[in-house]
């Protein structure tokens, strides 16, 4: 029987890695370093399963008013509350169609709460709390792939005709045979074994920067690279919206200033503004008749 058949890969010990207290100090840096160059690389092979997964919850979150929700606990769930956090200022996802569960609840975000990962009926609880039904789409998030708490919150949205994906670091999860679109991102052993907030940790976050980025763009919240639907809530951010503007519309300063603040600060109506010469009423409505995609909505026969 195999190591793996005890306990996942990512708990192995690494002879690599062996004499590392005794190394210098470069030395282990460097070691470090190579291995998170490897945690990278590991994601190549899973980019058709998260472009498929990006794709499924793209067209379940398009269709509604369906939530994206985060579940892991530990190291994973973290990681997962940092992705999920961030697409509200960056992309303009309502926050009332983002949930972030954790296992622990928000102390969990700063400190260890012992035993939390164990308890699966805790997760189940949550979900109920949250209400998850067909429209939703929920991404669980383990190392191990066998979390408790991660497992039972991916059984419990299945049952409810949530879209569901996994994302595991072991290729023996259960939580990859649970979700509808499994990710699985072999990272292996760990420079320091056990501690997935190396490796893992690292892999996860570019899967779920490249998950939310791409679903973003699907939903329409990126035009030509830039981030259209930005929340423009401070001086820096007024000036990115401003350099947009210009580098989409050619228009002058005055005019840039009139339109966003005709539109409220936004940037996708403020374009057709200036772009179509409409009103922000007029291209309020535009929008929405292409589903937020400012591209559609300037490919849009003129009346």
């Amino acid at each position: 029987m195999t190591a793996s058949s005890f306990y996942p890969e990512t708990e192995m010990v690494s002879n690599r890695f062996d004499g590392l207290d005794s190394w210098e100090s470069v030395e282990i840096l460097r070691a470090f370093w190579e291995s998170q160059l490897a945690a990278v690389a590991s994601v190549q092979s899973a980019l058709p399963d998260i472009a498929r997964a990006a794709e499924a919850a793209a067209a379940r979150l398009r269709a509604g008013h369906g939530r994206l929700v985060y579940v892991g606990a530990g190291t994973s769930g973290r990681i997962g509350v940092q992705d999920g956090a961030e697409l509200p200022p960056t992309f303009g996802w309502p926050a009332s169609r983002l949930a972030l569960v954790i296992a622990g609840g928000t102390r969990a975000l700063t400190e260890a709460i012992e035993n939390a990962e164990d308890d699966a009926d805790a997760a189940t609880q949550e979900l109920r709390a949250h209400a998850i039904g067909r429209d939703d789409v929920v991404i669980g998030i383990a190392a191990s792939g066998s979390t408790p708490f991660t497992l039972a919150a991916l059984v419990a949205a299945r049952a409810s005709g949530a879209c569901t994906v996994a994302l595991s670091n072991a290729a023996d999860g259960a939580i990859l045979q649970a979700a509808e679109f499994p990710i699985l991102v072999a990272t292996g052993a760990e420079p320091i074994a056990g501690s997935t907030r190396l490796k893992a940790g690292t892999a996860q976050k570019v899967v779920l920067n490249l998950f939310s980025s791409l679903l973003m763009i699907q939903l329409g919240h990126v035009y030509r690279g830039l981030m259209v639907d930005m929340q423009a809530r401070n001086e820096k951010l007024r000036r990115r919206a401003r350099r947009m503007l210009t580098q989409l519309t050619g228009a002058e300063t005055a005019e840039i200033e009139a339109a966003l603040e005709a539109a409220q600060g936004q940037v996708k109506p403020a374009a057709l503004m200036l772009l179509r010469g409409v009103s922000a009423d007029q291209a309020q409505a535009a929008l929405a008749r292409h589903g937020g995609h400012l591209r559609a909505a300037l490919a849009e026969p003129q009346p």
